[in-house]
């Protein structure tokens, strides 16, 4: 049974959390990270964590896991 007054997800007052982890601030200063399969640049931070993907890794490893089954 379930409670549709129950908040799942709740945003910080600020617009911070998972939301802006999503946003990628190309205005920031510093070090870039580079692609964990090629080793190209990317627009992410250097100190952001996770493994970091180019755009084009990004693209290719989503085609390689809508069409594994």
């Amino acid at each position: 049974m379930t409670n549709e007054s129950t908040v799942v997800c709740e945003l910080t007052p600020d617009g911070g959390g998972a939301e802006a982890a999503l946003r990628h601030d190309l205005t920031a200063a510093g070090p870039r990270a580079d692609c964990v399969l090629c080793g190209e640049p990317t627009e992410l931070p250097a100190d952001q964590p996770g493994s970091t993907l180019c755009p084009v890794c990004a693209w290719q490893q989503a085609q390689r896991i809508a069409c594994s089954g």
